[in-house]
């Protein structure tokens, strides 16, 4: 009787444990992919055909091959953060690249006011999570040359009983200067923090997870903004060289992930796993450049076939 209790018990394990699945929320600064054929309303003449970067179709699938490499290296995604994407229809290319997404994945997107054409989206299984409503933040810049910045796109999504916020953000750059242009990120963060604060204001357990290329480091002063309401899951210490982007030799993190204390301490549905964030960094993604290891980049004056300046970064969230 003993052992076949026993056995009852660890069957029933065996159950709850198979049962209990793990998915990958992963951001990626795919650095430039644009489309091949001519915006009339966007700045995209460097990468086409007849442009500098001499962008042609056998470059563009490289890219969707490479961008689609780095995919396959994480766990089953849920979700997939992009910035540096020129329109939906890249997205789509990717999904369409792809042997395990084509027919499974959605995309959500809209277009941001950029010069260049430069957006966000997401890729999301279509299959597991149903959108229940998307949008996007637009904030205004001072009046400069890049007045024109990317939007924050916002998706709410729906598993079962369970509702969760995701957000991509791809905040202005350093082009400037570090802090003559802050007050540009701290614009951005206000923007984000304010969504963010809403949400939590209606539900202190909302789940939400922010992510994006902020282009400053998480001590930073707009990054901190939303780390005063969410964890920070992404630090120096998250992979094997010290950060996502190398800048004159020196490594740090741009890139960010975090989540909503409702969506890590949460005892049914979704939940975020405690310390799952990581800097994906495999050997393809790293080259050396004056006896330096950098992110492998598509370009650097010239063509390098490679995939991007930025490392990705991704956190795992379990379910039954």
């Amino acid at each position: 009787m003993k052992t076949t209790f026993l056995l009852v018990f660890a069957s029933i394990i065996g159950l709850n444990s198979f049962a209990q699945e793990q998915r990958t929320i992963l951001f990626y600064n795919v650095e430039n992919l644009f489309d091949t054929i001519n915006d009339p309303t966007k700045n995209d003449e460097e990468f086409l055909p007849e442009g500098k970067n001499i962008w042609n179709s056998q470059k563009y699938n490289e890219k969707l091959t490479h961008i689609n490499q780095v995919i396959n290296e994480v766990n089953n995604p849920l979700i997939i953060g992009m910035c540096e994407i020129e329109n939906a229809n890249v997205i789509r290319d990717v999904i369409n690249h792809s042997k395990t997404m084509k027919g499974k994945f959605g995309v959500a997107h809209y277009n941001s006011p950029d010069e260049r054409g430069v957006d966000v989206g997401m890729i999301y299984d279509s299959i597991t999570l149903k959108m229940v409503d998307s949008g996007f933040l637009r904030y205004s810049l001072p009046d400069t040359a890049y007045s024109k910045t990317r939007d924050i796109l916002w998706v709410k999504f729906k598993k079962g009983k369970t509702t969760f916020y995701a957000m991509i953000n791809h905040w202005p750059s350093r082009r400037s200067g570090e802090k003559e242009s802050e007050v540009n990120r701290i614009i951005a963060a206000t923007a984000a923090k304010t969504f963010i604060d809403s949400i939590l204001a209606k539900d202190k357990n909302a789940k939400i997870v922010f992510m994006g290329d902020l282009n400053d480091h998480p001590q930073d002063k707009a990054p901190q903004m939303v780390y005063s309401v969410l964890t920070q899951m992404i630090f120096k210490t998250s992979g094997e060289f010290g950060g996502t982007h190398n800048f004159k030799n020196e490594w740090d993190v741009l890139d960010h992930i975090a989540v909503s204390s409702g969506f890590l301490t949460a005892k049914k549905g979704l939940k975020i796993v405690k310390d799952s964030g990581k800097i994906i960094s495999p050997a393809f993604l790293i080259t050396e450049y004056k006896g330096e290891k950098v992110p492998f980049r598509t370009y650097a004056k010239n063509y390098l076939g490679g995939y991007s300046d930025h490392l990705p970064v991704r956190i795992e969230v379990s379910f039954k």
